[in-house]
């Protein structure tokens, strides 16, 4: 089993057209209710992810057997349901859900500096729609999203055919480092540069840390560039709380020039604050903390 992220995430042009009908057709709880049945599947016949939750659920979490087998459908159904808010608020339905916003104020206070700033997230609850929060903001914001070109592109063609273009910029993650001089541009335009801290892809470079009780392995990219790059570094995560309410939390990071190691404590204490606020949310379907063997 994996004990890093394979750089794709599973999934099929096929399954996003049957929930895109089902948003846009038959409306909000007709995707939910048939998202009940694609849980279930997942649950069986996603061997290793179901592996991964259910240890991270009955040993990071310390629920019972019992719990973590129930919570295992649970994460999935969940994970579904950011999906489809997801692709329901970028196709125009952001009037169908609420929002309350925790600290965004730090977020504005890093546009009016007007030296740029770092997001730092993680792969839980349901970051990829933060931008639509940010777009509250007082200050025109634009936001470059730092990523692999690993996923599934015809899964990303066919999401982009059906909602509505994104204003987010991608800077693209190269062997020859060349998306450093991007950033550097980015943050001199006053951009925030988005980042998420807790994948890392084999033979690149990695930091551990402990996390909920284990050290786990996490990318050292972001926690190198937000230590080294001397501009405001902001930890954010968007959660689901109810069928149709998110809660945004923005909290400052702590940084020392050029330690990236304090940077990551203080990433993985804040992520473990949030997941100990919302177990169901942690999004990293593979072997995370190593745990599990072939």
């Amino acid at each position: 089993m994996a004990t890093e992220w394979e750089g794709k995430s599973r999934g099929s042009v096929l399954g996003y057209k049957i929930f895109v009908f089902c948003i846009k057709k038959l409306g909000l709880p007709v995707a939910y209710f048939v998202l009940v049945f694609v849980a279930f599947y997942f649950c069986f016949f996603a061997k290793n992810s179901t592996k991964s939750i259910y240890n991270y659920l009955r040993n990071r979490q310390q629920y019972s057997i019992l719990k973590s087998v129930f919570s295992v459908y649970k994460s999935y159904y969940v994970f579904g349901q950011t999906i489809i808010d997801k692709i329901a608020i970028s196709s125009g339905l952001r009037n169908k859900f609420s929002y309350h916003f925790d600290g965004i104020e730090k977020l504005q206070n890093i546009l009016q500096a007007k030296k740029g700033g770092i997001l730092i997230s993680a792969h839980v609850g349901n970051f990829e729609i933060a931008e639509y929060f940010l777009n509250e903001l007082e200050e025109n914001v634009t936001i470059s999203l730092l990523t692999t070109d690993a996923e599934h592109s015809d899964i990303k063609a066919y999401i982009e055919s059906v909602t509505t273009k994104s204003s987010i910029k991608f800077i693209i993650i190269k062997e020859d480092l060349s998306h450093i001089f991007e950033i550097n541009a980015a943050l001199s335009r006053n951009e925030i540069i988005c980042i998420t801290g807790d994948r890392y892809i084999k033979e690149t470079k990695s930091m551990t840390h402990t996390l909920l009780g284990k050290e786990a392995k996490f990318p050292a990219g972001p926690f190198l560039l937000g230590s080294r790059l001397k501009v405001p570094v902001i930890f954010v995560y968007v959660m689901k709380e109810t069928n149709k309410h998110y809660h945004l939390y923005a909290r400052t990071a702590k940084v020392k020039h050029r330690d990236p190691a304090a940077l990551l404590k203080s990433y993985t204490e804040s992520l473990e604050w949030m997941l100990k606020k919302y177990p169901l949310q942690w999004f990293n379907y593979f072997d995370f903390w190593n745990d599990l063997k072939d």
